[in-house]
């Protein structure tokens, strides 16, 4: 789709309402794209502003086929990929080969699926996984948003036959995975997921190590972004639950984040009289048993469509 002519030559005339005319309907399938590249809900929107700021600033430079989609995504993946490169080392999460690339690698934020963008999201794609980012990229590019393996080189930089390869590297990667949660969930059917999470509420609630630990495939794997430390397996898992988290009271309030199972936790504290956020904890399914568990503990629960607190 191509914007109007007057359109365009307002906005490389200056005019920055026009301007904004011609980005708005891309916002929020920006925020996606990025988040997506980055697997920060945070960064993806501070790599939308960026990449904003830097169209506004070259946007003399949009010439009249009017093609802003194209532009726009040329900005942001480039920014994206930039943004990837200068990422300090960081700890790996569970689950990522050790010989993965540091520069590859972040804490991932959960995205929420009350989000406006969400529709802009094959779910497939955004469920917590890691592609290496150019493949990436390419991935992203072509088999989500439907560019063609030239204009995919033409956004990137480099030749047509380099985006093929990397895109057949991301599918390759990407097919050699677990079953997708859309996957799983599906096969599971409403009934069985929905006891499934009333069933991980209730045990947490009533701080059952014993119905907690029963419902872990026997490899779990729980981690706590953004702190550096996981735990895998029952006893490993069992050990760290009696040691820490339930030495608490909590309240757990189902949602949904990344296509997943998913709850917005709150443990009580005297002083406030009331349940406080603790974090949101995604779940992976696998077999009916819970495989892995993320505690994203700086998560914005609000985000997610939950309250700030819960009363006692």
């Amino acid at each position: 789709m191509t914007a109007p002519a007057a359109l365009i030559d307002a906005a490389r005339s200056g005019d920055a309402r026009a301007f904004e005319q011609l980005v708005a309907p891309y916002r929020g399938e920006l925020q996606a794209h990025c988040y997506r590249m980055l697997g920060s809900l945070h960064d993806a929107e501070d790599a939308v502003q960026d990449s904003l700021v830097r169209a506004w600033r070259s946007v003399g430079r949009l010439d009249e086929r009017g093609f802003v989609r194209a532009w726009l995504f040329k900005i942001a993946t480039n920014r994206c990929l930039t943004a990837i490169e200068q990422r300090r080392r960081r700890e790996l999460p569970a689950g990522v080969p050790p010989a993965t690339p540091a520069a590859e690698i972040s804490w991932l934020e959960p995205y929420p699926d009350v989000s406006p963008e969400t529709h802009y999201l094959a779910r497939e794609t955004i469920e917590l996984a890691f592609v290496a980012a150019l493949q990436r990229a390419v991935l992203i590019l072509r088999d989500v948003l439907g560019f063609s393996a030239a204009e995919v080189a033409e956004q990137l930089d480099t030749s047509t036959a380099a985006v093929n390869s990397a895109l057949q590297r991301a599918r390759q990667a990407i097919g050699s995975a677990a079953p997708t949660q859309q996957t799983v969930l599906h096969d599971l059917g409403d009934a069985a997921v929905n006891d499934i999470a009333a069933r991980w509420a209730d045990a947490w609630q009533a701080g059952d190590v014993n119905a907690i630990v029963a419902m872990l495939a026997d490899d779990a794997r729980y981690s706590m972004p953004p702190l550096p430390k996981w735990y895998h397996g029952k006893d490993e898992i069992r050990a760290f639950l009696l040691r820490d988290p339930l030495q608490t009271r909590w309240r757990f309030l189902p949602t949904r984040a990344n296509g997943q199972i998913a709850f917005g936790t709150y443990l009580w504290h005297d002083d406030a009289g009331a349940y406080t956020p603790g974090g949101l904890d995604v779940l992976t399914l696998l077999d009916g048993h819970v495989a892995e568990i993320v505690a994203f503990l700086n998560a914005d629960l609000t985000r997610f469509g939950l309250p700030a607190r819960v009363g006692p």
